[in-house]
């Protein structure tokens, strides 16, 4: 093959590959210049989402119509970061900020009204996410909220049905300098409210934190610390987002949000429930705010401001996907700054996985 024919065939490749890429996040209008970090599907057809200003979005429709949800009245300036939903009408928010900017407000008829259910009471508190107890089809109430240290531990809440938010008794201890980003609700994952895994930065970070029941499951009152391999010691950087796809599989990510093009120690995997992790060989290609599970195409997916990758092997090996600017996934779908909403096309995914490094599994 000549010079000029074997440069022509390259750039074919290169016209080809890059628009699969892009063909696989479709976007989506939210009428809304918000900048959003809340995202929670229920199914492919209903999905919640929230951000900042008191914004609050919704869809049954798989995302062909985002409409703005009626805010809590007195919570039109609050941050909404995080979002949980169990249907089109039940759903739980959370607003970070200090003091009792942080709150949580439930909503069971579609968000027509909402009820507070909780409020940051300590001025050095700062609420950072919201999790639950992924059962399908079922609303019980089963979760864990995580704010920042405060006294040296990680100001942690738990519910279970029936009752209220109420303190943990066994809550994990932080190093100083330690905190929890509020940029994705998801640094923190729960197998169940006494079992759950906090991921940290700051400069007292990055760890994994495993509560003391699913560290020991023997009555030890102190959280397993376990350090990751992802960028840190500054305010702006650690570990952002954690996931799990069974009990013992897991990712995190993270990186320095200052720093988006810095694909330097940004993702990290666990086959043995959180208590070792091994940096990715290849990892996203910068800073990424969160990562999930896509069980249709059997993929990891991690966003960032700079945009998101796939892994197909476990968190070892990464591939770019886009090059949008993204804070949050939940697949199908992913927000973002300004009123960016997209929907990840796994089914092309799972279809063109031999053109992708790793193997499914």
């Amino acid at each position: 093959m000549s010079l000029t024919i074997r440069h022509r065939f390259i750039a074919l490749v290169l016209f080809l590959a890059v628009p699969l890429a892009h063909a696989q996040w479709q976007m989506q209008d939210s009428h809304s210049s918000a900048s959003l970090r809340g995202i929670h599907a229920v199914d492919g057809s209903v999905a919640w989402a929230t951000g900042s200003d008191g914004t609050i979005l919704r869809t049954q429709d798989g995302g062909a119509h985002w409409l703005r949800c009626a805010t809590p009245a007195g919570a039109e300036k609050l941050d909404f970061r995080g979002v949980w939903a169990w249907s089109a009408d039940v759903a739980m928010i959370l607003s970070s900020g200090p003091g009792d900017e942080s709150r949580v407000y439930l909503t069971n008829d579609g968000c027509a009204h909402w009820t507070e259910d909780g409020s940051n009471t300590d001025k050095a508190g700062f609420w950072d996410a919201i999790a639950f107890k992924a059962a399908s089809g079922s609303q019980a109430r089963t979760g864990i909220l995580i704010g920042d240290p405060v006294n040296g531990r990680f100001a942690t809440l738990i519910v279970v049905p029936e009752q209220r938010w109420v303190p943990e008794i066994h809550s994990c201890a932080a190093h100083d300098g330690e905190a929890g980003f509020a940029a994705s609700n998801s640094i923190v994952f729960a197998f169940d409210p006494q079992r759950y895994i906090i991921a940290t930065g700051g400069k007292g970070g990055p760890r994994v934190l495993l509560s003391p029941l699913l560290a020991y499951n023997d009555g030890e009152k102190e959280c397993l610390a376990v350090s990751v391999p992802i960028s840190g010691g500054t305010e702006s950087s650690g570990a952002f987002s954690v996931s799990f796809r069974d009990l013992k599989h897991g990712v995190v990510v993270g990186g320095n949000y200052k720093k988006p093009d810095d694909a330097t120690r940004t993702a990290a995997w666990t086959n043995d429930g959180g208590r070792h992790w091994t940096a990715a060989t290849k990892p996203p290609h910068g800073y990424r705010s969160a990562v999930a599970w896509g069980p249709q195409a059997n993929v990891w997916i991690a966003v960032g401001t700079n945009g998101s990758d796939i892994s197909r092997d476990d968190g070892t090996t990464w591939e770019r996907l886009d090059d949008g600017k993204w804070n949050a996934i939940s697949p199908p779908f992913a927000v973002g700054p300004e009123g960016r909403i997209g929907r990840v096309q796994l089914e092309e995914i799972k279809s063109n996985q031999t053109s992708l490094p790793g193997k499914p599994h």
